[in-house]
């Protein structure tokens, strides 16, 4: 299928036959041509809008990188700033301990940071190593520090324990260890303790630390307090007016375990004060003035 095209002028006059598939297909070749112009441009308008918003991001995330990197570096300064705290802690604490091992007569050297395990801090150093460093140096201080304090609790039960001093506050001595007038009968007998008089309701001492065996009454004590010390010793206190302790009850040195009083074979308030070594009563006196 086609049509004429038919072009008249004065002195001209033009026809031609034009096939329209023809006409059709350049008509969309000039509009695709206009069309792919017309989106180059846009194109590259809008990328170059892209790159500058991709710019701009990465500016702004370089500063962001830049802030924390200053960041980081003032905690990392910080960190090792408290690690330089810890660390002086850790040689007052080392300082100490080995002070307490010498004055309790230990091997100060078995108390004492080794120099393998004792931290140097170096900020060019590698920050997680000295945290592991600083770490071990402080649980192994711990234990060492555990050791002592059971060593010098131990030291301290058995210098607590160790019986010394009279077993009142106030009062004197009125009788003595050994064979003596008995008061009811007149006749030589063993008196197994010594007394120590005073007034009534006035305190009576533990001279040791220990455990309550006995509290309560007992023939010819009256009320009486009996304290094991370990070691095969024990102190018994008699003729008690009233007792402040229950069996079990572990007492300390110069605790008051009684007042004192007259009950039992007495004649006075007084203490009937005695010393037992594997069971057998001991004179005392050697215990009071140690």
């Amino acid at each position: 299928m086609s049509i004429t095209i038919l072009v008249k002028g004065k002195n001209t006059r033009f026809a031609r036959r034009v096939s329209i598939r023809k006409t059709v297909s350049l008509l969309v070749g000039v509009s695709l041509v206009f069309l792919v112009s017309s989106r180059t441009t846009e194109s590259v308008y809008e990328n170059q809008v892209r790159l500058s918003v991709v710019k701009t991001g990465l500016e702004e995330q370089a500063k962001l990188v830049e802030q924390l990197h200053s960041s980081t570096d003032q905690k990392i300064d910080g960190l090792i700033s408290q690690l330089a705290q810890m660390q002086s802690q850790l040689n007052q604490l080392d300082t100490l301990s080995v002070n307490l091992a010498e004055k309790s007569g230990l091997n100060k050297d078995d108390f004492q940071l080794s120099e393998e395990i004792r931290t140097n801090l170096n900020k060019d150093a590698e920050l997680t190593t000295q945290i592991n460093k600083v770490a071990d140096a402080l649980e192994f201080k711990i234990q060492q520090l555990t050791a002592l304090e059971s060593i010098l609790l131990g030291l301290n039960i058995e210098q607590e324990s160790k019986l010394a001093g009279r077993p009142i506050s106030k009062g004197w001595l009125s009788s003595y260890y050994g064979v003596r007038k008995d008061p009811f009968t007149g006749k030589p007998a063993m008196h197994k303790g010594i007394d120590f008089a005073g007034e009534a309701g006035s305190s009576v001492i533990a001279t040791g630390a220990g455990v309550i065996t006995w509290a309560g009454d007992r023939f010819g004590y009256g009320k009486l307090i009996e304290i094991d010390h370990g070691n095969g010793l024990k102190t018994r206190y008699g003729h008690n007016d009233k007792i402040r302790v229950q069996v079990g009850d572990v007492v300390t040195k110069g605790q008051t375990v009684a007042l004192m009083g007259n009950t039992g074979r007495s004649t006075g308030a007084h203490v009937h004060y005695e010393v037992l070594q594997n069971g057998r009563q001991v004179d005392p006196l050697p215990y009071i003035y140690r």
